[in-house]
């Protein structure tokens, strides 16, 4: 499967799966602490009947209009309490129209949950010929919970799960280990187990809130992952703990808060992960974000590295500038389409083509399909920058990371 000669890796797809299925997948012996989580669960229909439960654990409604006086009911988060983008956002593309073809495009159902055949029908009607998959917001804010071994145990059950589901695709379905910042030690023991899994092609470490990547309690697991030469991968969330950097200061509205969170999440990240010294004592160590868009990153990585001169004597000796650690392919991006051409251009211009990923959001409502592939290829810029530019952005870039060339 080709998108006009073109290999596509799609960096940002999402999978579930609900509660009810990823229960099928706990241990016996964790079986009975399921009740524990029951003030968590949150209840949907699925399209085909069932009921679906999804775990919501201290969401902030962010429920403010610009323009409205400020209510402490805009910010006072709530135990299985409304998403703030619950009844706010465009729903999956079954429930739209395409934005670039004017159609209406079908979204198979259950793709989320259990249904890998219908997501590799929709995978082949789009052009996509790898997705990786992010799982929801239930994997970061269970960091919520004081007990490491309530998320340890859903986090055991959802590997096992993403083996079913890749098992008849596994050259075209990719996924991440979850691992939890507060027990290094199951995170490692547990990393080696699955370390030849097919699906496995990346590592989502789960932050409690102030805890920092650059704590030299996750060096065990940097090890770990560096000799199985994984990469770190992160999605960014706003809806529920641990929540992102500024959030006390966001005046309550959902869109606003939305728009800071994810490139204000990401640029803590890539700062940390650069100006530690992290990427200098391990060799293999290289992370990509998602869904946080890219025009971003060039001014922050030439801003660092003004701040790393100017302020001196607060990191440790590096090898390397910011942006010189992104253009070597160790802090690569997603490329958001609605950024468009003229962003990801200036993009390119400023740090070099070995960065971006495509990415669609699939099946969410930012997501073209079943046209995003194209709408990339299409762009004319690459009639400036080359096949071979393109060439990576769609697919060659996202192979190389994630080590399935």
């Amino acid at each position: 499967m080709l998108r006009n000669g073109y290999k596509v890796v799609d960096m940002d797809t999402h999978i579930g799966p609900s509660m009810e299925i990823l229960e099928q997948y706990v241990e016996p012996s964790f079986r009975p602490r399921l009740k524990e989580l029951d003030p968590y669960r949150r209840a949907r229909t699925l399209p085909d009947g069932r009921t679906a439960t999804s775990l919501g654990f201290a969401p902030i409604p962010f429920n403010r209009i610009a323009g409205q006086a400020p209510s402490d009911d805009d910010i006072t988060a709530v135990a299985a309490g409304r998403n703030p983008l619950d009844g706010r956002v465009s729903g999956f593309r079954s429930e739209g129209q395409s934005r670039v073809g004017h159609h209406r495009v079908l979204v198979r159902a259950l793709t989320q949950e259990d249904n890998s055949d219908g997501r590799i029908a929709d995978m082949d009607d789009e052009g996509r010929d790898i997705d990786f998959m992010f799982t929801g917001p239930w994997v970061a804010g269970i960091m919520m919970l004081e007990d490491p071994t309530l998320a340890e145990g859903l986090y055991h059950a959802f590997h096992r799960f993403l083996g079913d589901f890749t098992a008849k695709y596994p050259d075209r379905l990719k996924s991440h280990a979850v691992i939890p910042g507060t027990d290094v030690e199951w995170g490692v023991t547990e990393l080696k187990a699955i370390a030849n899994e097919r699906w496995l092609s990346g590592v989502w470490i789960q932050l409690p809130e102030g805890k920092p990547i650059d704590h030299p309690d996750f060096d065990p697991l940097w090890d770990t992952m560096n000799d199985l030469d994984l990469p770190l991968v992160h999605h960014s969330f706003f809806t529920d703990y641990p929540y992102f950097p500024g959030y006390r200061d966001m005046w309550g509205n959902a869109a606003i808060s939305r728009a800071a969170a994810h490139p204000w999440g990401a640029a803590r990240l890539f700062s940390y992960l650069a100006c530690s010294g992290l990427f200098d004592r391990f060799p293999n160590l290289r992370c990509a974000v998602a869904e946080v868009g890219h025009g971003w990153l060039p001014q922050w990585a030439i801003r660092l590295g003004e701040m790393l001169d100017y302020v001196k004597g607060t990191t440790p000796p590096l090898k390397y500038t910011p942006a010189e650690y992104i253009q070597q392919g160790r802090f690569l991006c997603g490329a958001e389409p609605m950024e468009g051409p003229k962003m990801t251009k200036a993009c390119i211009d400023i740090l070099g083509e070995d960065w971006l990923m495509h990415q669609s959001d699939y099946p969410h409502g930012e997501s073209y399909f079943p046209d995003t592939a194209q709408m990339i290829i299409d762009w004319p810029i690459w009639e400036e920058f080359g096949e071979a530019a393109l060439r990576k952005h769609m697919g060659g870039n996202a192979e190389k990371f994630l080590r399935i060339i």
